[in-house]
């Protein structure tokens, strides 16, 4: 059976598998339609469905829910993580879990609405202060959309903290037609809480980058959060040691699992001296050309990024080795582009292949640098 869907539609559906009871958003294209269609679907479902004042408000009400038992999404453009950027800081901070869908469109500021980019790949991992890690994912087609909306709400649970999906305005706003068993397969998993009758505290002191426990919802556990440094119990502290504590685990959360974190799809060849380097959107121009180069009897590798931040260096690391020539393929100005020149040895040239005038990279162009 096949289905026609676009990549917001795919997106809601991998929610809504996850367990999803609760969204807040406010319009804006292209990600609209998952505030629309979660208002629709949600109160159905026995869940809530939002449309803020603001963006401010749509992350912030989304922190109150999960730190009430829900568990949350929310959806935005490039403009819209900008004004996110503080209550990502605070999610960050509260350790709550939570997913945040960025449609990414050209920017800056309002940029262009209905145009197609990859501009916030750079922002959204250092988008807040502190600079502690973020997890973004990336989807290159509508079944991925799904997938790795399920992988996003698995891994805030896992690590009780904010986790992005990097979509695009051509992948969530082009309809397609895919086979339904490919949105299939998640899983809603169980929230860990801790037992009403144990002693509680908010932060517990233990080995940094080990999750605990979110408090038993409905009491007797009196839950306590800060946005400032913090001790155990959730109030604002200036101990040194209290603070390093905190800010070791925070920065330890993913750093400690990072290499198990990396989702990338390899196709080496033999004796390859080039390799391209794409995710997202131009996933799909790379495989035309990466497809036309081998019937004309060249060796091209490819290597596909699902997940971008933290870097897959170990996969990165690997599909570098032996290559002369690396192509970054971007609808953008090479945000990505430098940590694969961080990467690379001495002597590997590494040339992007950017597109910022609101269309999409074609094959040709690809096909011209191989």
């Amino acid at each position: 059976m096949r289905e026609l869907i676009d990549g917001n539609e795919a997106i809601v559906r991998g929610a809504l598998d996850s367990g999803c009871d609760f969204f807040a958003g406010y319009p804006i294209t292209p990600a609209t339609s998952i505030l629309l269609l979660m208002s629709q679907l949600l109160p159905t479902m026995g869940g809530v469905a939002l449309q803020t004042e603001d963006e401010i408000a749509a992350m912030g009400v989304c922190i109150g829910a999960v730190l009430s038992g829900a568990r949350a999404m929310t959806a935005t453009s490039g403009p819209g993580i900008s004004l996110y950027s503080e209550n990502i800081g605070a999610a960050l901070m509260c350790e709550v879990p939570l997913v945040i869908v960025d449609c990414q469109r050209m920017g800056p500021a309002t940029g262009g609405a209905t145009t197609v980019a990859q501009s916030d790949i750079q922002f959204l991992q250092w988008g807040t202060s502190g600079g502690y890690p973020q997890i973004i994912l990336s989807p290159s087609t509508v079944a991925e959309c799904y997938t790795l909306t399920g992988k996003a709400f698995a891994l805030a649970e896992k690590l009780r903290m904010p986790v992005f999906i990097a979509a695009d305005k051509e992948m969530v706003s082009t309809r397609v037609t895919i086979a339904s068993d490919s949105l299939t397969g998640i899983t809603s998993l169980s929230r860990e809480t801790l037992p009403p009758e144990e002693p509680f505290q908010s932060f517990p002191a233990h080995q940094p980058g080990q999750p605990y426990p979110l408090a038993h919802f409905g009491g007797p556990q009196l839950v306590r959060v800060s946005t400032s440094s913090h001790d155990e119990e959730g109030y604002l502290t200036k101990d040194a040691r209290a603070m390093e504590r905190l800010n070791n685990h925070l920065w330890a959360k993913v750093n400690r699992i990072k290499s198990e974190l990396e989702d990338v799809s390899w196709d080496p060849q033999n004796e390859a001296e080039v390799l391209i380097i794409s995710y997202g959107i131009t996933v799909q121009a790379v495989t035309a050309a990466v497809n036309a180069a081998r019937k004309a009897g060249k060796q091209v590798a490819s290597l596909v990024l699902r997940s971008i931040w933290p870097v897959p260096e170990n996969a990165l690391s690997t599909a570098l080795l032996g290559v002369q020539r690396i192509l970054v393929v971007e609808l953008n100005h090479g945000q990505y582009r430098r940590e694969v020149e961080r990467l690379a040895a001495p002597g590997q040239q590494v040339v992007g292949i950017n597109r910022v005038d609101g269309r999409l990279i074609t094959p040709e162009q690809i096909l011209e640098q191989v």
